[in-house]
Formats: C-alpha cells, sequence, structure tokens
C-alpha cells in the first residue's frame, strides 16, 4: 500500500510537471510579448478626423497639425535634465511629474510629455530630439473650428484618462477622443482607424530595420466625415439674439425631425478648448457655477413649461371626451377651489370663453376646469392621473427622447405612485385639485427644451413625429439610423389637433403675442410664464420668473418648430416670443423684418437679473401671492393638503 502510495504521488507530480512545462513553452505567449515589447518598436500613425458640415454643406470644423512630445520610459538613458526643460520651456519638477506618471502608465508604452506642440515649436525641437534616447515627436491633427458657435453641439477632443483605456484598448496613453456633442456621441466614426509601424531593435536598443520587412504594418484610415442638419446661419443669430441672457433654444423642422438650431445661452469659442491653453481654459469654464458655459441648457435644463403646457391638456381633454371646443367656462380672475377658497390666478380677459379663444388668452380658469374633468373621469383620481399621463408619454415626455446626443435629462411627468407617497395615501385621500398646478405646467410637472420643441413639432404635424437628431448624413453611408426615419404616432387622433392649432395661431391673431407677428408668416405659439424657485440658506425664495415661448409656422405645411427657455426673462411675450419670432423670420425669409423687435432683443440683457438671487426673500406659503413648484413633500405635514392643493399660481402672458 505504502510503495502505490509513493508511485501515485511521483505520477501525480511528474503530471503537473509536464503540464506547466506545456502550457508555458506552447500556450501561454506572454514570455514571448515581453519579448517582442523588448525588441520590437511600435510606431503610431494617427489619422485625420473626419470633417464635420452643416446641413448645407458648409465646412465647420476640420483638422490642424499638431505635434506631441512624447517619452517611453524603459528606452530613457541619462540625460542634461536643465537643457531638456529648457527646450521643452518646462520646469525640472514638471518634467520629474510627467516621467513619474509615464512610468506608472506604462514603462513600454509612450507617453505624452508635452502636447500639442505648433508648427515653429516643432520645427526647433525636430533636430535635438535625437540627443535624447527614449524621447521622441508624434505628429497627430487637433481639431481647426471655421465658426466660433455651436460648442455645445459639436463637442471637443481631449486627451484620455484611465478610464478611457480600461474601457476601450484601442486607446493609450495621450491618444485624443471626442467629449461631449457630435465628438463624443460619433467619436467612432470620427476618429478613423491609426496604423502602425513595426521596427526590430537589437541588444542595445537601437532601431536596425522593419519588423519581419514591414509585413505586419498596417496604414491608418481616415474618420469619415459627418454632415449635421443644424444651419450654421441661425444657430450664430440665435447664439446673438440670447447674448447676455441664460436660456435654450431648440429649433426642429417638423417633417424630418432635423434639428436646425440647438442655442444653449451662455455659450463659448469652441477654439478656446484647442491647443496648449485648453487645460487652462477648461478649467476657467468648468468653475464658472453661476453662468455654468459648459452646461447644455437646451438638452439638459429642467423647467416647469409653463402655459405651452395648456395645449396638451386641451388635446387630452378632447381625445378623453370629456369637452368639446364650443363648451364654455367662466373666469373671474382665476380658478376658486377647495374649502378654503383656493384660488388659481389669471389675469384678465373676456368671460366666459371656450378652448379656441381659452388658448389664445392663455386662461387658467377654463384649463383647470378641464384638467379636472380629465382627472374625474376616472373613478379614483389614481387611474385619471396613469391615463392622463400616458398621454403626454406618447409625446415623449417624462423620459429621454432618444436623439442623437450625449447630453439629456428626462424631465418628469408625476404618476399616482408619486401622489400616493406625497399625500401619504391611503392614510390621507387626495383629489384632482391636490394637482391642480399640472392643468397650466407648473406644480410637478418639468419638461427640457428639446422636449417642448419636439411637443411643438408633433401638434405641426398633427399627432406625429420623427426622432429629433442632429447628423443628416455620414460620409460613405446609406443614411441616418432608420430608428430617426421611423414616425411615432402620439395617443391623440389628427382631428383633435385642428382647434389647438386654430388656438395658437390666434395666440398670434389677438393673444398674448399679438404685437409679436411677422408680415407674410402664419405663426402659431403658445407664450408661457414659469415660477422660478431656489433655495438660499436653507430659505425657500421666489425669483424673477422664466420666459417660455413654443411656436410653428406656418399654420399648414408647417417648416420650423421651435421651444424658447430664457431664464429669469419675466413673462413669455418679453424675451422668449421675441426671440422665437424672429428666429421662424430669419429661418423662412432670410433676413429680418421686425428690425424694431431685434434691436429691442439685441439691446437688451439679463445680466443685472441674474445678480439678485443672492439678495433674494424667503418665500412662505402664508404670504398669499403666487405659489407653485415641486415642493408637495414639503409640505405634506399639513392634512388638508390631500384635498386642496397648494398652488395659487398667476401665469399667462
Amino acid at each position: 500500500m505504502r510503495k502505490l502510495l509513493l508511485f501515485s504521488v511521483v505520477l501525480v507530480t511528474g503530471f503537473l510537471f509536464t503540464g506547466r512545462l506545456f502550457y508555458l513553452q506552447v500556450l501561454d505567449t506572454s514570455a514571448v510579448r515581453h519579448s517582442e515589447n523588448n525588441a520590437i518598436k511600435r510606431v503610431y500613425d494617427y489619422p485625420q478626423r473626419g470633417h464635420i458640415y452643416d446641413r448645407e454643406g458648409k465646412l465647420v470644423v476640420s483638422n490642424q497639425p499638431s505635434y506631441d512630445v512624447m517619452v517611453i520610459p524603459k528606452d530613457v538613458e541619462a540625460f542634461d535634465t536643465l537643457e531638456l526643460c529648457g527646450l521643452l520651456k518646462m520646469d525640472k519638477e514638471q518634467l520629474k511629474t510627467r516621467l513619474h506618471k509615464a512610468r506608472v502608465y506604462s514603462p513600454r508604452l509612450p507617453s505624452v510629455v508635452i502636447p500639442q506642440l505648433t508648427k515653429a515649436e516643432y520645427a526647433y525641437l525636430q533636430e535635438k530630439m535625437r540627443k535624447y534616447e527614449g524621447f521622441y515627436i508624434q505628429k497627430r491633427s487637433l481639431r481647426d473650428y471655421q465658426i466660433d458657435f455651436g460648442s455645445n453641439f459639436l463637442g471637443y477632443i481631449a486627451e484620455v484618462n484611465n478610464r478611457d483605456i480600461d474601457k476601450n484598448p484601442y486607446y493609450q496613453s495621450g491618444d485624443l477622443i471626442g467629449r461631449q456633442g457630435v465628438e463624443q456621441q460619433y467619436e467612432d466614426i470620427l476618429r478613423g482607424k491609426k496604423g502602425v509601424q513595426y521596427f526590430q531593435k537589437d541588444k542595445f536598443n537601437r532601431v536596425i530595420g522593419p519588423y519581419k520587412e514591414g509585413t505586419l504594418d498596417t496604414i491608418p484610415e481616415p474618420g469619415k466625415d459627418v454632415t449635421l442638419t443644424i444651419d450654421s446661419e441661425l444657430q450664430r443669430y440665435g447664439e446673438k439674439l440670447m447674448n447676455g441672457k441664460r436660456g435654450g433654444i431648440v429649433v426642429i423642422q417638423p417633417q424630418t425631425g432635423e434639428i436646425l438650431s440647438l442655442v444653449a445661452a451662455p455659450n463659448y469659442d469652441p477654439s478656446l478648448l484647442v491647443g496648449r491653453e485648453r487645460s487652462k481654459n477648461f478649467t476657467k469654464l468648468y468653475y464658472d457655477s453661476i453662468a455654468k458655459p459648459l452646461f447644455d441648457r437646451g438638452l439638459k435644463a429642467e423647467y416647469p413649461p409653463g402655459s405651452p403646457f395648456k395645449t396638451l391638456n386641451a388635446l387630452i381633454a378632447l381625445q378623453e371626451g370629456v369637452v368639446d371646443t364650443k363648451e364654455s367656462f367662466a373666469c373671474h380672475g382665476g380658478y376658486y377651489y377647495g374649502s378654503r377658497g383656493r384660488k388659481l390666478g389669471c389675469h384678465h380677459h373676456a368671460s366666459p370663453l371656450s378652448m379656441i379663444p381659452g388658448i389664445a388668452n392663455s386662461c387658467n380658469a377654463y384649463f383647470a376646469n378641464v384638467y379636472r374633468r380629465v382627472i374625474e373621469k376616472y373613478d379614483r383620481p389614481q387611474e385619471g392621473i396613469e391615463a392622463w399621463r400616458h398621454h403626454l408619454e406618447s409625446f415623449g415626455l417624462g423620459d429621454y427622447l432618444g436623439y442623437d446626443l450625449p447630453n439629456g435629462k428626462p424631465g418628469f411627468i408625476p404618476d399616482s405612485t408619486y401622489y400616493n407617497k406625497a399625500y401619504q395615501y391611503p392614510k390621507y385621500k387626495w383629489y384632482s385639485t391636490a394637482t391642480i398646478s399640472n392643468s397650466i405646467g407648473q406644480g410637478e410637472v418639468i419638461t427640457t427644451p428639446i422636449q417642448l420643441a419636439n411637443v411643438a413639432a408633433a401638434i405641426a404635424n398633427r399627432g406625429w413625429f420623427y426622432t429629433p437628431h442632429i447628423v443628416k448624413n455620414i460620409e460613405n453611408e446609406e443614411g441616418i439610423d432608420k430608428s430617426f426615419r421611423t414616425k411615432r404616432f402620439t395617443t391623440i387622433e389628427p382631428q383633435y389637433f385642428e382647434p389647438v392649432v386654430e388656438g395658437m395661431n390666434d395666440v398670434y391673431n389677438y393673444g398674448t403675442a399679438s404685437t409679436l407677428r411677422i408680415p407674410g408668416i402664419e405663426i402659431c405659439g403658445k407664450t408661457g410664464t414659469a415660477e422660478n424657485f431656489t433655495k438660499i440658506d436653507g430659505h425657500r425664495v421666489q425669483l424673477t420668473d422664466h420666459s417660455i415661448f413654443v411656436a410653428f409656422a406656418p399654420k399648414d405645411n408647417p417648416q420650423i418648430a421651435l421651444a424658447v427657455f430664457v431664464e429669469n426673462g419675466y413673462w413669455g411675450s418679453r424675451y422668449a416670443g421675441r426671440i422665437a419670432s424672429l428666429m421662424i423670420e430669419k429661418y423662412m425669409k432670410g433676413e429680418i423684418t421686425r428690425t424694431d423687435m431685434e434691436d429691442w432683443v439685441m439691446n437688451h440683457t439679463l445680466e443685472e437679473e441674474y445678480e439678485k438671487p443672492l439678495s433674494g426673500k424667503p418665500f412662505s406659503i402664508n404670504d398669499g401671492k403666487k405659489i407653485s413648484g415641486s415642493f408637495l413633500l414639503e409640505q405634506k405635514q399639513d392634512k388638508d393638503i390631500a384635498k386642496d392643493d397648494q398652488s395659487t399660481t398667476i401665469d399667462g402672458q
């Protein structure tokens, strides 16, 4: 038995050693890779990044040559540190830090020491660098912007970080990658594919010729050109109109879903993020926490939609069959409800009003009645809210639209679960009046400018839309993604859109935007004013209202739909309405006839207004003034809130 045990141990040990030797010599190639890393030098050839054009074929972004000083730490030999620092125009500590960082990344792979040299700097260093073993100059291309606007949707390119390298083995330290906008979304298409040359080295680490006679070498594949849907002249004009203001403009072509203009204000010149000053400029932009120039308000800013939301409530009411276009409701300066006699305030206009003049005059009392009927059609308010929410989601609200840009926010459309939690249901019951602010686009409803622009496009099309997108064509490809060529239909039947369109047209004819008419263009629009709250030192403070406007034109066969948000812009027609009308005329006529309106917008800024919040007055629900916003949870301790909503809002022109 002992002999058998000894024999078994020897046999198993022999098998283990044999298996291990077979793995190391046949299967495991790590030693080969280490050997090749020592004996083979790789030199990458970076391709030209694809150009970017606007919808008319105008070159927007091209390339310019750039040169990086690279280092392979393992190949570095003793050198005159002070002399090299003088050549590179950097101090000794900076050089030591960058060499250490390169060594930590990889002793055998190249890392950037100095990025983005100019042609003059390259010419001066080219002959000098051969004195420094392990250092060399790598040619790349940087972006060359032909325009000084549009940075929010163009994006920029920057050096990869460790997360990028871990995520995608294509990238190595020092490589460039698209950040934000089109540069990020279409990175794989724009970047191309880098080529590589392999060189054999001898035992003294000297290059002795091509490895395997160059059979493994590859040439770079240039990136593909991309054509955008953006109208660069309209974009430039929109950014001029928003000078000295904060907010966003989103313009869509209803019949295609193409984004004609995407303005985020304030913005910055994209060339600031190119070259040796890129890091300093980016830091300055990044830490501007007041104006937030890197924040794309057109896609990411979330605001209450205000009165433009009334058009959706009108459509839902017609679809649900709870009202017709002829029925009128009285308005005596607002809508009174609840046991406490709460009031949803309204501005003065004729009374009573039916749907079309109700839209034209932005009557809060009319839409409060309509909204209540939608919710109260069902046995329980929870069911009513879910039916209401389902219709809104068909317009793309409450979720990401699916556009081809990396940034965005979903907005918020409240559901029954939200209100049950807010009102501690079933401990306390809640009714339609508890959510009455939804009738006028206040309360808990939150949207982004691109979502409201898409709503305008869906109304213009009488019930359908294409997913908004910013790329029109890609070089050598058939066209855009199929999802952008697929019609998305709302839950509202086409015939119900006509009275809403008439009401929006009358907004310009005799309603809240009657002073904003453009000769020769039949525009349909809707003004909006959204209340604006913030917290300062723990206190809820009411600031100046936001100015909102949505529109499309012409009334029949529409060519343009848009949404404009101007933060702290007072009311809808003051800033946003003027800007929207001018954008429509610029696109459809190519020139401006309402120069009076243009001069007013160009010469009025809100910079002084943006300095006011720090001196804001704390707001109390007992002030008897305007109340709205998403703060149900703050007041849920009030038992009466289950029956009477706390909103007493004046919205309108």
